[in-house]
């Protein structure tokens, strides 16, 4: 159903740090950053409160340290650390597309973040500011899309949206597979029992006992997020019940 007015009114965005990256493919992209910033204004405009966690890929990547021979724990609190640097440039950019954002950390850095408190979250997104989940959960072994599924059921979340380059789920990788049709509904047990590539195990099963939808979209086509929260059919929606 579309309509006027929005269908959430509180969300979470999930971005990985390769979505900063753009076309660069390691690092931050200004570009980027003033494009999400203004996909974010236009949906805070609604009325709408979001919260956002962000990977850490396009500076460090834990798991790939870690198949390098890294201990794993100490690779994932690198990659932690990458993810407060994403978290203070898209702060940057928020703040020059001026919306007043807060960026909270999951492991305490008081110079350069808030530390994460769940009260202090739900407060700044009630005043109408933008918040930044940063470092994960804290903790090693856990990913990021983890991390945003445990913030967006903290929070009383109505949905977590996951941005990708991608317009939904695929029965399969489209790049490799051309027989590969794109899922518009899926269950959460579709998800794990086919592997879908969504989110890992332990992020689609805390979605699922929590009864929270998560919504796959194309991040590249601009006013997608806009879309999504007036109920538009964007992307791909991951709840209970399928198509």
């Amino acid at each position: 159903m579309t309509t006027g007015s929005p269908v959430y009114r509180r969300i979470v965005l999930k971005f990985s740090g390769e979505v900063l990256a753009g076309s660069l493919g390691y690092g931050i992209d200004p570009p980027v950053l003033e494009r999400v910033a203004a996909e974010v204004r236009e949906v805070t405009a609604l009325g709408v409160q979001v919260a956002i966690v962000i990977g850490g890929g396009n500076i460090f990547r834990g798991v790939a340290a870690s198949a390098g021979g890294m201990d794993r724990a100490t690779a994932d609190y690198m990659g932690m650390l990458a993810t407060i640097i994403n978290a203070l440039a898209l702060q940057d950019g928020l703040e020059k597309a001026d919306l007043q954002t807060r960026v909270l950390s999951a492991i305490e850095m008081r110079a350069v973040a808030e530390p994460y408190i769940r009260r202090r979250a739900i407060r700044h997104l009630e005043k109408g500011r933008v918040v930044i989940f940063a470092a994960g959960t804290g903790n090693p072994f856990f990913t990021t899309d983890t991390a945003g599924a445990l913030r967006a059921v903290e929070i009383g979340a109505d949905a977590i949206m996951k941005a990708t380059k991608v317009d939904g789920i695929y029965s399969a990788d489209p790049k490799l597979d051309a027989t590969a049709v794109r899922l518009a509904h899926v269950t959460y047990r579709e998800v794990l029992s086919r592997g879908l590539e969504v989110m890992d195990a332990t992020a689609i099963s805390l979605c699922m006992d929590n009864k929270l939808p998560i919504v796959v979209f194309d991040l590249t086509r601009a006013g997608n997020i806009k879309r999504i929260v007036r109920g538009e059919p964007v992307g791909s929606i991951v709840s209970a019940e399928g198509g």
